[in-house]
C-alpha cells in the first residue's frame, strides 16, 4: 500500500469515526434533536433515528470499502440538506448573535464534510482496501 493511499484511508476511518459519534447521539440524545427536525416534515422523531442510523451505516460503508459511492452520496446528500433546512433558516431568522455564530458554524461544518464524502464518493471507482496497483 503506497503511503498517500494510506494516509487517505486514515482519514475515511477518521470521517468514519466522527459519524459513528454524531449517529449514536442521535439514538442517545433524540429529544435533544427532535427539535431541528423541520416542521413541514411529518414524523418527527422518526427523522432523528433515520439520520442517526444513516451515518452509522455510512460509516460502516466506508471501514468495510462496500458501497462507497451510495454511501458518500447519500451523507453529502443529508448534509446538504441539512444546511438548508436547519442551518441557513437558523442563520437567517436568529436575533441572538451566538445562535447566528452557531449556526454559521454548523453550516460550515456539514458543508465541509459533505464536500469530503463527495470526494470519497468520487474517488470509489476501486473498492478494493489493498490493491497495490492503485494509488
Amino acid at each position: 500500500m503506497k503511503f498517500p493511499h494510506l494516509i487517505s484511508r486514515i482519514s475515511i476511518y477518521l470521517l468514519s469515526l466522527v459519524m459513528i459519534v454524531f449517529g449514536i447521539q442521535h439514538f442517545l440524545h433524540p429529544r435533544d434533536l427532535v427539535n431541528y427536525v423541520p416542521d413541514f416534515l411529518p414524523g418527527g422523531i422518526i427523522w432523528v433515528y433515520f439520520v442517526g442510523a444513516a451515518f452509522i451505516l455510512v460509516a460502516i460503508a466506508f471501514i468495510t470499502n462496500r458501497m462507497v459511492k451510495a454511501a458518500g452520496y447519500l451523507l453529502a446528500a443529508i448534509l446538504i440538506i441539512f444546511v438548508l433546512t436547519i442551518h441557513l433558516p437558523n442563520f437567517l431568522n436568529s436575533g441572538d448573535v451566538e445562535l447566528k455564530r452557531s449556526a454559521l458554524i454548523s453550516m460550515l461544518k456539514d458543508t465541509a464534510i459533505a464536500c469530503f464524502a463527495l470526494y470519497i464518493a468520487a474517488g470509489a471507482h476501486e473498492q478494493k482496501l489493498h490493491n497495490e496497483n492503485s494509488d
